[in-house]
């Protein structure tokens, strides 16, 4: 449910995601936003999408703009700076330009420690105590064919490691290899007894279900939940929030 206020001078905060034809990834994002809504009463928080299910971001600019909001800041609800977020999320803002809307862009969620937190959650959650030893961990996330995303991820999976477990390596459910049934395959065969899965996706989905379905064909011993409705989300997305005003609030300091 959209929440509508009256125009305030606070920039809004249009949380963009994906999108899917999942109707839980919707209820996830929605579960999100709503969080931080509640974090940040002062702020107006919507969600939008890229595509397939609800208001599309050209909407929700449009119906921001219809309620008199002159600023927002656009939060991409992405785990990577890859494809979508260079260019899709840039060529969509640019209509808010148009609804003479003043659209500041924020950088995508992930990577970010406060990731590794949330998934670490989900984790515990399933059942695994974080940093253990006797436990390998595969770092699932969509896959992308931006060299520099990737490169990202396996710094974030390396900086993981370092907090005690004694495995933790990426894998991919699309675009490229790993894929997730070989490395938990490949832990195995390194002589962990214990597998654990972690899937570095916002909301379940397509792609989020083919990571579990690999996982538990290759025997993992835990596949825990997407990152979703997690605290550590909700202050993730309102310290990119932040972050984009910051410049703003310090010139005119």
């Amino acid at each position: 449910m959209t929440l509508r206020t009256s125009p305030s001078a606070t920039p809004a905060l249009l949380a963009i995601a994906h999108g899917s034809r999942d109707a839980r990834h919707a209820a996830t994002v929605e579960a999100l936003v709503a969080r931080a809504r509640r974090a940040r009463p002062g702020v107006r928080v919507e969600a939008a999408y890229l595509d397939h299910c609800g208001a599309r971001v050209p909407e929700a600019l449009a119906g921001l703009a219809a309620d008199g909001v002159r600023e927002a800041v656009a939060v991409p609800l992405l785990l990577s700076s890859a494809y979508h977020a260079k260019h899709d999320v840039p060529a969509m803002l640019a209509e808010g330009r148009q609804l003479r809307l003043d659209v500041r862009s924020a950088a995508p969620l992930g990577p970010h420690p406060l990731l590794v937190a949330a998934m670490e959650r989900r984790l515990r959650e399933a059942g695994v105590r974080p940093g253990d030893k006797s436990c390998g961990v595969v770092l699932a996330s969509a896959g992308s064919t931006d060299a520099q995303a990737n490169a990202a991820l396996h710094d974030l999976a390396r900086n993981w490691r370092r907090s005690g477990w004694g495995s933790v390596v990426t894998a991919y459910a699309s675009a490229v290899r790993p894929e997730v049934a070989e490395a938990v395959r490949g832990l195995r065969r390194t002589g962990f007894a214990r597998v654990a899965v972690a899937s570095y996706m916002l909301a379940p989905g397509r792609l989020p279900d083919r990571i579990v379905r690999q996982a538990r064909e290759a025997g993992a011993d835990v596949v825990a939940g997407t990152v979703g409705d997690t605290p550590e989300a909700a202050a993730l997305a309102l310290a990119r929030y932040d972050e984009a005003l910051r410049p703003a609030l310090e010139r005119s300091a």
